[in-house]
């Protein structure tokens, strides 16, 4: 029975809370504004985080959990080539002789030597923003899944030949052509002229490098003697193993190889890095958890904004009400009654302000994975979480207002003007 007396009591309680509200309907918005912007940037930001990883996630899957990286050295954060550290610059720059050799080896199903620029594709005075540019293979899509619309991939007398070919990505060949066929047309890629040879479909959960978009697949060789490459982070060996080859098997046997061409001793360390699929997600891990830290740390302070305007809000209403507080009193409200009803008024501001904040921060989130190109779920457990949080510092900053209003003496509250 008590549980059913407090069920209706806090239902009673929400109405009244609401009619206070609509009466002062500025104060009441100027206060939960606090409480949505917190939970909307919590709620935006964890959708682009949980966005991008899901499409690192698939994009290894895509690859494969067995594929690997070699490169010249792994670092969380791209090294400024023009001030590498001493133990960087003594390591030799990936070729494709090493490539080679990898690809030779019993175990290995691909290997090859990748590298990356960011250039413009232009046509006929139309052009794009700076895109990534690979060069690569015809085994591109090994690696990278997807597939071609139109068209073919190289040659092999092109890829050693280095020939000004490019396999565009369909967004680029669709925003620089429009309805034109692209296949045969001579465009520019970063000033060079290449012809169209084919039209690339990557899957939809492809990743692409922060803050550029793959615009084109060239030749390697056309990329490293026409382009300007960033040897230090702009090259790496993606390493497939045959079915039923292991991760450490394969990196073994690719360490061997690669210390036995740079001619190491058994005392020196590796002049080289590998790179599993489980490291690259690690890595994008630490780096997550730290922004969700500072996420968490800035939404933390507009909630507590929020609390405060609630709390300066309670004490009004409480001021507000007394007379209303002592008629309760007078016809027989217990103080928790009267701390109930504040507590619950509270509760229902910012419960109100989660709400709108969870709309408004879905809203957004989705908007900016549209504008992205990616895809994501709804963290409907971040909306549990977000929503609940609100409702606790409701009652946490509601406590004192609430405490107040319960210690009221009667007669002096019906006495109040």
């Amino acid at each position: 029975m008590k549980i059913v007396r407090l069920v209706a009591q806090i239902g009673q309680n929400v109405a009244v809370a609401l009619t206070a509200l609509r009466a002062s309907k500025l104060r009441s918005a100027l206060t939960i504004l606090g409480v949505v912007i917190g939970v909307s940037t919590v709620m935006t930001m964890a959708s682009l985080v949980q966005g991008i990883r899901d499409q690192i996630v698939r994009t290894i899957e895509i690859a494969g959990p067995t594929t690997f990286y070699v490169l010249k050295v792994f670092s969380q954060t791209p090294v400024n080539p023009d001030r590498l550290p001493k133990y960087i610059r003594i390591r030799p720059n990936l070729s494709e002789a090493e490539a080679d050799r990898i690809r030779q080896l019993p175990g290995i199903l691909y290997a090859s030597l990748w590298g990356q620029s960011i250039a413009r594709v232009e046509y006929e005075g139309s052009r794009t923003q700076n895109v990534a540019i690979f060069g690569a293979d015809e085994g591109f899509t090994i690696i990278q899944g997807g597939e071609l619309s139109a068209g073919r991939w190289f040659t092999r007398a092109e890829v050693t030949g280095g020939d000004a070919v490019v396999v565009l990505r369909d967004a680029i060949a669709d925003k620089v052509f429009g309805r034109v066929n692209p296949l045969g047309k001579l465009v520019r890629v970063g000033g060079r002229p290449a012809r169209v040879i084919g039209v690339y479909v990557q899957p939809g959960n492809i990743f692409s490098p922060p803050g550029s978009e793959i615009g084109g697949i060239v030749p390697f060789r056309m990329l490293d003697t026409q382009f300007r490459i960033d040897k230090t982070n702009g090259l790496w060996i993606p390493v497939k193993p045959r079915p039923g080859i292991s991760v450490f098997d394969a990196q073994s046997a690719v360490t061997v190889t690669l210390r036995i061409g740079r001619k190491l001793r058994p005392a020196d360390k590796n002049t080289f890095d590998l790179v599993t699929q489980d490291q690259v997600l690690d890595t994008f891990n630490s780096l997550t958890s730290v922004f969700f830290l500072v996420l968490i740390v800035l939404s933390s302070v507009a909630l507590l904004v929020g609390g405060i305007g609630v709390m300066a809000i309670m004490m009004v209403s409480v001021t507000d009400r007394t007379k209303e507080i002592g008629l309760r009193k007078a016809v027989g409200a217990t103080t928790g009654d009267i701390r109930l009803q504040f507590l619950v008024e509270a509760a229902t501001l910012t419960c109100i302000g989660g709400i709108i904040g969870v709309l408004t921060g879905a809203a957004l989130g989705k908007l900016a994975t549209l504008l992205l190109d990616i895809t994501t779920a709804f963290p409907v457990t971040l909306t549990i979480i977000a929503v609940t949080s609100s409702i606790v510092i409701g009652i946490v900053f509601g406590l004192i207002p609430a405490n107040r209003a319960a210690r009221l003496d009667p007669v002096e509250a019906l006495r109040y003007e």
